[in-house]
């Protein structure tokens, strides 16, 4: 008998563990937004006692699902009473609660990270279970052994067995470190499940190290998991979590392989990667499965003489079936008024206030003038600009290049400058450089006092085609403790869409570091 899986999705959590990545409470809200339209069974939201902010953002999510009974609100947290506590109060104003709690239980762990015994974490898992348990607010608590595929199996099973015990009734199995291979993972989960009886269900959490996160949660689907912990575009540290999208597709395209049933509206996948991607600032590789800008491309003349006469010659997908349908792209221009942006910035998922609208909206009318046509990858870059601007202190105001093959490049920036409450004023300051945008940084870099940050990574790639197509520019710095901030910008000028990126990233490292100088 087929099954029906259910997709824990993570992307607000493990998600933003993706070095530079950093989502604003409501930014995790438009995100849970579209992932609740999608029909995700469960929403990770974040990690409560890791900051206040994500308290917040938890919080946030919660109470926006209030009335929600289709839609689980999870949160996670160590095996410590202060995190446990502060996860379920996070999680109180939710119609359906989750507490995941984890703990690592491989020998490398135990020994280099927790410097604890092997009893001492079954004491452990049973004494935080059982009093996350007697809070009696959680509708179920899930347990999950960290680096699960690289513990002694018979530990593992011990550790397992501890936590239903105990009282959690969700046990996830976690390739932290993407070691495992679908045949080992198999042989895992039904080893766990011959041993521990009881009623759980089985979860997994897959990474990607070795490009087999995917496969690995299919896998373990038809061993007989049916919870996958994933990501939206595949986000996460290192090489990332598995892909929701890729996971929930093969899932549809091969259920008469894994046999197996989802509650996901694959139509919203499309607009949700695309959200995503704006948000987190890490763009989609155009070769990625499913999303990618690639994945329905044909440039071969047997291949496109092929799907011209029968699509299914070379797909296996429809492309409407994961909503990405040509006829939905609207075409904006200079003559387009607010109502018909504000509609369509709505429909792709963000939620701005009437000031938000009218500051991207000034954006794109700037851009209408100098564009024939805004496309909805222009939207895009256009609003993920304006809420990237959002936290900042350093705005341009002006900037002049002097540059050329024979003379040294000088840049004169001016910022305008705002410290709390205070009146904005400006700074200018010029610096040399190897070239135009390398004079421009560091003449930002004077400004903001940021001299000690390293530029890590730095592109510019066109939104959309042609000769007046929007140019978006994105940086990576590292600071002096190894932190990495990103940022993006966005102009059909190349170099201010450059220094609108630094300036971006500058500013995150500002926050971060609560700089004072004025």
């Amino acid at each position: 008998m087929d099954r029906t899986i259910k997709f824990c999705d993570v992307t607000l959590r493990d998600g933003e563990q993706t070095p530079g990545v950093h989502f604003t409470p409501s930014q995790k809200l438009d995100i849970a937004k579209r992932l609740r339209r999608m029909g995700i069974d469960i929403i990770e939201a974040g990690f409560p006692a890791s900051s206040a902010g994500d308290f917040d953002a938890v919080s946030a999510v919660a109470q926006d699902m209030a009335d929600d009974d289709a839609c689980t609100v999870s949160a996670l947290a160590r095996m410590t009473t202060g995190d446990i506590d502060a996860a379920l109060s996070a999680i109180e104003t939710a119609k359906r609660k989750r507490l995941h709690v984890f703990i690592a239980t491989s020998d490398i762990h135990l020994e280099n990270k927790l410097h604890m015994t092997r009893e001492q974490v079954l004491a452990r898992i049973y004494q935080c279970v059982t009093y996350a348990k007697s809070k009696n607010i959680a509708d179920e608590i899930e347990f999950s052994a960290e680096d699960a595929t690289r513990t002694d199996l018979g530990f593992l099973c011990q550790a397992v067995e501890c936590a239903v015990n105990a009282g959690a009734s969700i046990i996830n199995i976690p390739d932290t470190v993407g070691y495992t291979t679908p045949d080992e993972f198999t042989d895992i989960l039904r080893a766990i499940r011959q041993a521990v009886k009881g009623r759980y269900e089985l979860s997994v959490h897959c990474h990607n190290d070795l490009g087999l996160a995917a496969a690995n949660s299919i896998a373990a689907v038809q061993a007989g998991a049916t919870q996958i912990e994933c990501t939206i575009n595949g986000l996460g540290e290192r090489a990332g979590n598995a892909p929701f999208e890729e996971v929930v597709m093969a899932l549809t395209v091969r259920h008469d392989v894994i046999g197996a049933f989802h509650r996901i509206h694959t139509r919203e996948i499309t607009e949700t990667s695309r959200l995503v991607a704006s948000i987190s600032g890490i763009p989609i590789s155009p070769n990625k499965a499913v999303v990618g800008a690639n994945a329905f491309s044909h440039a071969s003349g047997i291949h496109q003489h092929g799907v011209m006469n029968a699509r299914t010659t070379y797909e296996i997908m429809d492309p409407a079936s994961i909503g990405l349908n040509s006829a939905d792209t609207i075409v904006l221009g200079k003559l387009s008024g607010r109502h018909a942006f504000a509609e369509r910035v709505k429909a792709m998922g963000y939620s701005l206030t009437p000031e938000g609208i009218d500051a991207a909206f000034t954006r794109f009318k700037e851009i209408a003038d100098k564009k024939s046509v805004i496309t909805d990858e222009d939207v895009r870059a256009i609003v993920g600009e304006y809420l990237d601007s959002l936290e900042g202190r350093y705005y341009l105001s002006t900037f002049q290049i002097q540059s050329g093959n024979h003379i040294k490049a000088m840049a004169l920036v001016t910022l305008k400058v705002t410290v709390g409450d205070s009146e904005p004023y400006e700074v200018t300051e010029a610096a040399p450089g190897e070239g135009p945008i390398d004079a421009a940084f560091n003449a930002i870099k004077r400004i903001a006092g940021a001299e000690n940050t390293v530029l890590i990574s730095y592109g510019i790639t066109a939104v959309t085609e042609g000769t007046d197509a929007l140019g978006e520019a994105r940086v990576r710095l590292k600071a002096e403790d190894n932190s990495v901030y990103t940022g993006r910008g966005v102009s059909t000028d190349v170099i201010k869409a450059s220094i609108k990126a630094y300036l971006n990233a500058v500013n995150k490292w500002t926050n971060a570091n609560k700089k004072t100088k004025d």
